[in-house]
């Protein structure tokens, strides 16, 4: 018989699943956590915001496969981690969050900082529990579990205030809970159609870069030559310079891929996760074959025939294309590229936004993690960013909260110690999430944070020019954004010029520590780089 407390146990499941690090801000009730935390070689990371921990619990889960932990106390402490949460239920990322609770006196009582955390999260995760001595066990298996099983998500569990100490035998389980899936596929009719394509177009999307179908992608396409598209999210796991590599949906000068939809006869969605964007807003009036592990909801109108199953079925089905008779135009696919480069590079002679990323994909390594806030920057390098098979890119698309990108850097340098990791935030994104520059710095943790500062929400001015608005409510700031060379203890390094940026990023990259790049640039290339949609 073995016998621990109730936080002990917690903290010596997540070990054994290979966690080390909870994100959160503690209350009192969360001191015994912390305790059984450290005891089990777990680190609490304290960070300045809780929305903070709840994406780094989401990129933690996203690059290790392993459960993010994020923790947060009673009522203005959830509420605040929901935002990190909601992120990992639409980007998809196995997550656990803890959330202090009034004990069963207390629990329906009008009190300080009382609300029901069950209906706060209930929308937000996979399921929620309330912890109590009987069913932890069951419970944490359960949470474990449900996390990580496709789609993988966030799970909540409630934890009373007075539970922590209480002793409890967990030699055995209760069972624990899992996801009922059930398969409904007409293969007949999928094989009719595909035996028929004569110009298949494959759109590859976020359950494909998750699962990191590369290999089987690129052997498929060895033999079955077509055009494909990526959604944002998938980006680096087909190489840009592959033959048929057309583009990214949805980002910065999507509509130049418009010739090659008007030419297919069937679509191929190969893990495509409509959370990102849905069909409809882009794909042309043909059938639609959609394989991935979960079925997804259409459009009653839509001409659409779902695989749902594990994905090492897809590749097999999709052998009864013809390949011999499948039609790809390589210098359409080529035509594409090319014009979408000139002007893109057309951008780049002057210090805006295209100038900036250029430099940077020049001077940072090839292996670089890069992530990315919400913002029109963000369509940009969605778009013309190459990872080289080597780097990453992180990026929120299903969720697309402001104030992703410092956090998210933020856990891609605790679990890559030795990673370049670079954010790239506009100003908005920068200033929600600004405390997290202590953090950053309590941590040593060598983040370059490159801010395109050009003192607006852009992309709402952006959007409000296609509706013929002037902007209004757009205007952060008048001036420059820091004003100085230190913020919050960190060196900031302006650059107004391409040389500057340049001289920037050569310096950031020579010292061992956080450093901000202030980069002061023209936002006038967004009006011509951004797809309106």
């Amino acid at each position: 018989m073995l016998i621990m407390t109730i936080a002990e146990y917690i903290a010596n499941q997540l070990f054994r699943q290979g966690v080390r690090y909870v994100f959160g801000i503690p209350g009192g009730p969360s001191i015994p956590y912390l305790e059984a935390f450290k005891g089990a070689g777990i680190e609490f990371i304290l960070t300045s915001n809780e929305a903070s921990a709840g994406i780094m619990a989401d990129v933690t889960g996203r690059l290790t496969g392993i459960p993010g932990i994020c923790h947060a106390t009673f009522g203005p402490g959830a509420t605040n981690i929901s935002t990190g949460v909601g992120g990992a239920l639409l980007d998809r990322s196995p997550v656990i969050v803890f959330t202090s609770e009034m004990s069963d006196t207390m629990l329906n009582r009008t009190t300080q900082m009382n609300i029901n955390h069950q209906k706060l999260f209930e929308p937000l995760t996979k399921a929620t529990y309330r912890l109590n001595p009987e069913n932890v066990v069951a419970v944490m298996e359960s949470a474990i579990r449900l996390c990580k099983e496709s789609y993988p998500g966030p799970v909540h569990i409630g934890l009373p205030a007075d539970i922590s100490d209480i002793e409890i035998n967990v030699t055995s389980s209760t069972g624990s809970l899992t996801e009922n899936i059930y398969y409904h596929n007409n293969i007949q009719k999928i094989i009719s159609l595909l035996e028929k394509s004569r110009r298949p177009l494959m759109a590859v999307g976020l359950t494909a870069a998750r699962l990191d179908l590369r290999v089987e992608l690129l052997s498929f396409l060895e033999m079955y030559k077509m055009p494909v598209v990526i959604t944002p999210m998938a980006k680096g796991l087909i190489p840009q310079d592959h033959p048929c590599y057309a583009g990214v949906l949805f980002h910065s000068l999507s509509d130049y891929l418009e010739d090659l939809y008007e030419k297919a006869d069937v679509v191929i969605g190969i893990g495509y996760d409509p959370v990102e964007l849905n069909y409809e807003a882009w794909m042309p009036d043909v059938p639609l074959l959609h394989f991935d592990t979960r079925e997804t909801d259409f459009s009653s109108k839509a001409n659409v025939t779902q695989f749902t199953g594990p994905a090492e079925e897809w590749f097999g089905i999709l052998k009864n294309l013809d390949a011999g008779s499948l039609i790809i135009d390589d210098n359409l696919i080529k035509g594409i590229h090319d014009e979408m480069a000139s002007v893109y590079n057309g951008f780049t002679s002057h210090f805006g936004p295209a100038a900036a990323l250029r430099v940077l994909q020049d001077e940072l390594p090839e292996d670089t993690i890069l992530t990315s806030d919400v913002g029109s920057h963000l369509h940009l390098i969605g778009q013309f960013w190459n990872t080289h098979d080597k780097g990453k890119l992180i990026m929120t698309n299903g969720w697309s909260a402001m104030g992703f990108g410092i956090p998210a850097a933020m856990a891609a340098q605790l679990n890559n110690h030795e990673a370049t990791v670079v954010c790239i935030s506009g100003d908005g994104g920068f200033l929600m999430m600004a405390g997290e520059m202590v953090t950053m710095k309590r941590y040593n943790l060598p983040v370059i944070v490159v801010v395109f500062s050009d003192g607006e929400l852009n992309l709402i001015k952006v959007k409000q020019s296609w509706k013929e608005l002037p902007a209004y409510g757009t205007l952060l700031y008048q001036d420059d954004l820091f004003g100085a060379d230190i913020f919050m203890g960190i060196k900031v390094l302006r650059a107004d010029s391409l040389e500057g940026m340049r001289t920037a990023i050569i310096e950031a990259l020579s010292v061992n520590e956080p450093v901000i790049i202030n980069a002061v640039i023209d936002p006038e290339d967004y009006n011509w780089l951004i797809v309106r949609r």
